[in-house]
């Protein structure tokens, strides 16, 4: 029972303290952490822009192009996800390590979430409001992204794995994950749509977290198998 415990508190202090070189080597980097944040804004700001002040057109674009523009600044950071704990033989260290490399990676996706995926769900109401969404409206679009972009960042570590020390890895790494990621913009913006049209939004966000759970149990292991057919 001791060694459980101990082991269990060895495994959480690993995690932490991937969590916490992530964080601080983004903090050293803070463009990195910004670009997306940025293409985010900018992206979804320039549609209200180019349409017109047509408030039925902006209200029924909006739940379609907030999600695709979150989904395409969520992919702008997945490159560097292993890349240079690749260069650095870092990632070697890691497969080599005690602690399974499946943890590793669900803290590494977890940390990309946090420093890619979150600023977008807390930025998404404000743009929200120039589409003309309701207090509802962003509230079901919150909910979507916060269960939505997780599941991005674990099967974009997939595609990331995969394209590991590829050349060309960017437009492949797009090419891989961008099918995989229909579902989670179908539901996504499904779930502010059907709250607009009275539907209700629970059946899209159950789905959500149904995939997220499954991203949750299947994205480690995938990711893992990628990582060590890349170090071979």
């Amino acid at each position: 029972m001791r060694v459980s415990m101990s082991q269990e508190m060895g495994t959480t202090s690993v995690l932490w303290a991937v969590l916490q070189r992530e964080v601080s080597l983004a903090m050293r980097q803070k463009g990195e952490v910004l670009t997306p944040l940025v293409f985010f804004v900018v992206i979804a700001s320039l549609f209200p822009l180019g349409i017109g002040p047509e408030s039925a057109l902006l209200l029924r674009m909006a739940p379609g192009v907030l999600w695709v523009s979150a989904l395409l600044a969520a992919m702008l950071s997945l490159q560097r996800l292993f890349s240079t704990d690749y260069s650095d033989g870092t990632l070697e260290q890691m497969a080599l390590s005690t602690t399974p490399l499946g943890l590793l990676v669900l803290a590494k996706s977890v940390a990309h979430f946090l420093l890619s995926g979150l600023p977008l769900v807390l930025v998404a109401p404000v743009l929200g409001l120039q589409f003309g969404l309701d207090e509802r409206a962003l509230g079901v679009l919150v909910a979507s992204l916060l269960l939505g972009t997780p599941t991005l960042s674990l099967i974009g570590s997939i595609g990331a794995a995969l394209t590991l020390g590829v050349r060309g890895a960017g437009v492949l790494l797009s090419l891989l994950i961008l099918p995989l990621y229909i579902p989670v913009l179908i539901f996504g913006a499904g779930a502010v749509e059907a709250d607009a049209a009275g539907l209700g939004a629970g059946g899209h966000l159950s789905l959500l977290a149904a995939l997220l759970v499954v991203s949750l149990f299947f994205a480690p292991l995938a990711t893992t198998a990628a990582l060590k057919i890349s170090l071979e």
